[in-house]
């Protein structure tokens, strides 16, 4: 595609292009009407790219990936690249996104934006000095009948607060506590990893945190107690099978995702398929999701990471009860 005949056309690079997440990305480039023109994947198994350019230049070393959109920056302005999609291991997207900005792109980055919250200032200071933006992936905030309850929650003046339920249960085998994602120190554990996307979601629903309780946390799962400006919440994640309720299992699911307030189920398990074009749809037009906006819920999945347990109480979320009387099962 010709950029100079198509001005309104974006160049994107992507890195980490031969992960899970990746392929929502390539999608949202292409029907978006823009153009993938660099990949990084320090793996070579990226044969997804041929569903979207043959022309698409690939790297599996950074160090020849940045010298080649540099390359880019300094040659014609055509050709030059307006964004870097970030979908790499999320201990680098804050090296990442900050290749983006020196590279005079700005950058799309995939939760977590940063592990630490401190790291979040320095993203900020770099994102004045650059003049560039950085925007992350909240895609739940798009979500239709999540805008919905939003809503009729703005609405709602009363002081009480809402009972929250929040469960998520996503299988992985031992391959999981094998790669990066098992190494907190790369993934930043289960609540930054699985979990980042329903805090950010509860944060936005019903206000900041006044109070957080961890009750269990195990490298297969972790729970606990949040006290938000509108809800009280128990929270419940894991990666581990054998948490899946008797629904799931019966149904042949993997996974398991709820959230109830005040005993009523929030449905939302269709209209996830487009979210990530949503969002660069939001991007293109200068409203996507900045630093400031993922900031709460990075400080609480960090004050998460870092809590002691209190152990499981009658009040914990009822998926921890069975850890009460049951061992801990070991992850090999």
């Amino acid at each position: 595609m010709d950029t100079e005949a198509h001005p309104l056309v974006k160049n994107f690079a992507i890195t980490g292009v031969g992960g899970y997440i990746a392929p929502r990305h390539l999608r949202a480039i292409r029907d978006t009407g823009n153009r993938l023109c660099a990949a990084l994947d320090p793996k070579d198994s990226v044969g997804i790219l041929d569903q979207y350019s043959f022309d698409v230049a690939f790297f599996t070393e950074f160090e020849r990936f940045d010298r080649h959109i540099e390359k880019l920056r300094r040659g014609d302005p055509a050709n030059r690249i307006h964004y870097v999609s970030i979908c790499a291991p999320n201990h680098l997207h804050d090296a990442h996104v900050r290749f983006a900005l020196r590279v005079g792109a700005d950058a799309i980055c995939e939760k977590p934006l940063v592990l630490n919250p401190w790291n979040c200032d320095a993203l900020e200071e770099l994102e004045a000095e650059s003049g560039r933006r950085i925007y992350s992936i909240l895609q739940l905030r798009l979500h239709p009948s999540l805008i919905a309850l939003k809503q009729a929650l703005d609405q709602d003046t009363s002081d009480r607060k809402r009972e929250v339920c929040l469960t998520y249960v996503t299988s992985r085998g031992k391959w999981y506590f094998v790669s990066w994602k098992g190494d907190v120190a790369r993934s930043g554990g289960l609540a930054t990893n699985i979990g980042i996307h329903f805090f950010d979601l509860l944060i936005w629903l019903f206000g900041p945190v006044e109070y957080n309780e961890v009750h269990l946390a195990t490298p297969q799962c972790t729970g606990g107690e949040l006290i938000l400006n509108k809800a009280r919440v128990r929270w419940f994640l894991s990666v581990d099978r054998h948490d899946l309720p008797p629904q799931a299992i019966a149904a042949g699911k993997t996974t398991f995702r709820s959230i109830t307030v005040d005993g009523k189920e929030i449905e939302f398990s269709e209209g996830f398929t487009d979210l990530h074009t949503r969002v660069y749809e939001e991007i293109l037009a200068g409203r996507g999701f900045g630093v400031r906006d993922v900031r709460p819920s990075i400080q609480l999945a960090h004050d998460i990471r870092h809590a002691v347990p209190t152990g499981v109480q009658r009040e914990s979320h009822p998926f921890l009860q069975r850890y009460t009387s049951l061992p801990l099962r070991k992850v090999a």
